[in-house]
């Protein structure tokens, strides 16, 4: 429940692990939910050493998107979700819907949200739980995206952690991101306890954080 959506890992983080030298392709077979799982995805890998790369800019915002997946749950729950991403990011009908799953591949709720740039992809997501509102879940997924819209850093603050160790065996590069977590912080902490790296995040105007690897 806590790790990435397969959304995620294959929208925004393997493009970039493909720019270092692999080839990485993953299909999603069919989804899963916590604590039911069952999920099943593909991955095809063609391996070659990492390279230093630097993402600095993230360029122009190409558009945006929002899917509230459920399966095995009510309408509503999802529907209330995308309610709360029209109405505080203003996505039309068209940029944000709702999305009914097989009731075996359930029960479950995501929401995912994604803003497509010309050099990357952020996705946030939002699980639904039990006891937690939908509307609250939304807000806090809301809150992220909005928090990214108003940055011009290239990754969100879960595509820094997952880019701290590629970046690190690469032996060099650098990202910009957003005010770092201290999950990358520790992170880096223990990078640097099994490799000759340093890692270190400088701050820069506009509340940009870049990271360096020497």
């Amino acid at each position: 429940m806590l790790a990435p959506p397969f959304d995620f890992i294959a929208k925004c983080f393997l493009p970039i692990i493909n720019r270092m030298g692999p080839k990485v392709e993953a299909r999603l077979v069919r989804h899963g939910f916590y604590p039911r799982g069952g999920g099943r995805i593909e991955v095809d890998i063609s391996p070659a050493p990492l390279r230093p790369i630097d993402c600095l800019e993230r360029g122009s915002l190409m558009g945006v998107s929002g899917q509230a997946l459920f399966a095995g749950l009510p309408f509503e729950i999802a529907e209330r979700e995308i309610y709360v991403v029209r109405r505080d990011l203003g996505w039309s009908e068209r940029e944000a819907c709702v999305r009914e799953l097989p009731e075996d591949q359930g029960p479950g709720n995501i929401l995912l949200l994604e803003a497509q740039f010309e050099h990357g992809t952020e996705i946030v997501s939002g699980f639904g739980q039990l006891g937690v509102t939908a509307e609250r879940v939304s807000k806090k997924a809301v809150g992220r995206m909005l928090g990214f819209l108003e940055s011009n850093a290239f990754a969100g603050p879960y595509m820094a952690d997952q880019l701290l160790l590629p970046f690190a065996l690469a032996g060099g590069g650098s990202f910009t991101t957003v005010k770092p977590s201290q999950h990358s912080l520790t992170a880096i902490d223990v990078i640097g306890c099994f490799l000759d790296r340093r890692l270190s995040f400088t701050q820069q105007p506009g509340g940009m954080h870049l990271l360096t690897v020497r």
